[in-house]
Parts: structure tokens; sequence; C-alpha cells
């Protein structure tokens, strides 16, 4: 096994180390962040449940090898790209695909093809990660979820979600940093959402923010997940508008909001997942109804025919399963393409690609 080194100097001589992205073999590696989150597997309504999914017919998708393995100088195939926990993945507007992993280069760009584009994002994401409260210290009023910061952390592990907006520009997430980025296709940061490093509620601030998803109008609404539990909406150009939800089991409440999506009327569409459940509500946060039993996805999306990916179990917006992918979920961001093709990235340091037949 054979793994390339980076080490950089941060913070008063403190001496960081991450792992780079090539790997010869495989790395199983937990940082303690979302590791018992990787589908339908997780809260009230697991793989047994009945609206699942997991009877629903398989759809015509072949699972493939992706990306591209890289060279080594010698000029022969190096083995498989070795992602640092893939945390979310994106379709980018040029048909790229963009990878967000916790190591070094946290975003990878690729062509569809597999071939790789380039890296960036290093000076982003915060060295620090999500671990899980201890049952003996959980109580229902309090979230299931801390964080960990300086030496017992790792280089990027803020790394959380990553979406590409209608008109292109990219958003990133780092939970820990407590703070959403929005780029332009060139990657210059044009507007932030909270504050880096300070955690809080109300308008200005999120305490470790999970996803973002767009309204048909532009409206932006934030899942403040781990630490929080509720939606923030937001306009287009970043004034607070409103926020939903609070910690609980009942209707319009979360265990932990982890995943966002909203529809072309306006919905929006929030995976519950310590709940193991679908809650959706209007535009202003009013809640409509909750599709329970599902599962405890991590990664939800609407396609443009107005369906919803809920890890990989493609339903109509009733919440209904129409087909299923011949594999297992992710933690975040499923990237749906132009073709069809869908990716799905793996805290096990992968991306599936589903290749539509």
């Amino acid at each position: 096994m054979a793994v390339l080194n980076r080490c950089s100097m941060r913070n008063a001589g403190t001496r960081i180390c991450g792992l780079s992205f090539l790997l010869l073999g495989v790395l199983a590696m937990g940082f303690g962040q979302d590791t018992a989150a990787t589908g339908a597997g997780r809260g009230r309504g697991g793989r047994g449940a009945p609206n699942s999914g997991a009877n629903a017919p398989v759809l015509n998708y072949k699972l493939v090898d992706w990306p591209t393995e890289a060279k080594s100088t010698a000029g022969f195939p190096a083995g498989p790209w070795n992602f640092i926990q893939v945390a979310s993945v994106a379709a980018n507007t040029d048909g790229n695909i963009l990878v967000l992993h916790r190591g070094a280069h946290p975003v990878m760009e690729f062509e569809p093809g597999g071939k790789f584009v380039r890296s960036w994002g290093d000076e982003l994401f915060s060295e620090a990660k999500v671990v899980f409260v201890p049952a003996v210290n959980k109580t229902p009023e309090i979230s299931g979820y801390s964080a960990v910061y300086g030496p017992p952390a790792c280089t990027n592990c803020g790394a959380h979600a990553v979406r590409v907006d209608p008109q292109g520009n990219i958003w990133l997430i780092d939970a820990t940093g407590h703070i959403v980025y929005k780029l332009n296709q060139k990657r210059d940061v044009i507007m932030r959402l909270g504050a880096k490093g300070v955690a809080g509620g109300g308008p200005k601030n999120f305490n470790l923010p999970t996803d973002i998803a767009f309204g048909p109008n532009g409206d932006l609404y934030v899942a403040d997940g781990y630490g929080s539990a509720r939606i923030v909406k937001f306009s287009k150009d970043g004034k607070f508008l409103l926020e939903f939800g609070k910690r609980g089991t009942g209707p319009g409440e979360f265990g932990l909001p982890h995943s966002v999506a909203v529809d072309a009327q306006g919905k929006v569409y929030v995976s519950d997942r310590d709940n193991g459940r679908i809650e959706v509500f209007d535009a202003n946060g009013k809640f409509l109804s909750e599709w329970a039993g599902t599962g405890g996805y991590s990664a939800i999306d609407v396609t443009k025919d107005q369906q919803i990916w809920t890890g990989v179990v493609l339903r109509d917006l009733n919440g209904k399963p129409i087909g299923k992918l011949p594999g297992s979920g992710g933690h975040g961001g499923i990237a749906i393409t132009a073709s069809g093709d869908i990716y799905i990235g793996q805290l096990s340091g992968k991306v599936d690609k589903y290749a539509k037949q």
C-alpha cells in the first residue's frame, strides 16, 4: 500500500498532515461523521419498512467504474482514486462532476467519462469533524451531534455538501465552520451565509449546517441540521426571510434535517434522517405531509421531470416508490446529469456512477 502524504503548517506552528488523493489498494477510514447514515437503514423505518422502497423494481441503470484511474510517472495505471470520505457530489453546468471529499484537494472535478480536470478548495473548509453525542449524554431536547476541533480532527472534515444552482453558481457547506459559500464558475467566493467559526441560531449564524436547496424564484433553503433542527430561508441575495422547524418527532419537527430539496411548485422536501422520514412543507414552512417509514436518507434531490431521488430510491412527489438503483445509498448530494446518469458519493471513499441504459 502506497499513500502520497501532504503536510502543511497551520496556526502557530501546528503541523497538520493530510492524506492526498491516490491510494494503491483499499483504505477504510472512519472520522466519526455520518458513519451510520448511508442510505435507507437509519432511523424509524429501515430497509424492511413498507415505504422504504426496498421492494421497488430495479431501474435500467448499470453501475460502472468511475473515475478513470490516474497514471503513475512510469505510465501505468496507479489504482483507484482515494477520496477521503466523499461527503457530496454535484453536476456542474458544463456537465462535469464535482466531488467533495474530506481530504486534501477537497473539491475535485472530473469529466463525465472520468478524466480528472482540476482540484481546489483547501482554503475553504475547517479542520474539525462532527461526532455523535454518547447515549449517556443525550436527552430529547439536545442535538445528537457535536464537533471536535484541533489535533483530534482531520483535514477538511468540515466539507459536507456541494450543490450547483440553476444559474450555475457553486455552493459549498462547511458544517463545522458553520458557513455556506456561494462561488461563481471562476471559483471566486461571491457570497457567504453564516459567520465562519461562529456557531449560533437566528438569522446570521448556523450550528453545523448540512445542505442547501434552491426555490424556483431563487430563494435559498439551508438545512441547519446537526447542531440546530431547522430550515432557514433566505432571498436569492442572502437576506434572511424566515425559519421553521424545531427538535422533536412530531409534524414539522426534526431529529436531523440532513438534506433538503425544492420542486418546481416551491414545495420543500426535508430528509429528517434521524426520524427516518421525509417531511414536506410549503414555501413558507407550513407543514403539509410526511412520508413515514422511508428510512433515514442522507441524500435527496428533485429531478427536472419532478420526481425525487431519496438515496437510491426514485419516488413521485407524493412519496410513492417508482424504482431503485442496483446499489446502496450515499451520504449526500446526488448528481443527476442531463444524460440521466446518476452519481452518488460514499463515505467509504468512492463515487458510484450509475449509467442510464
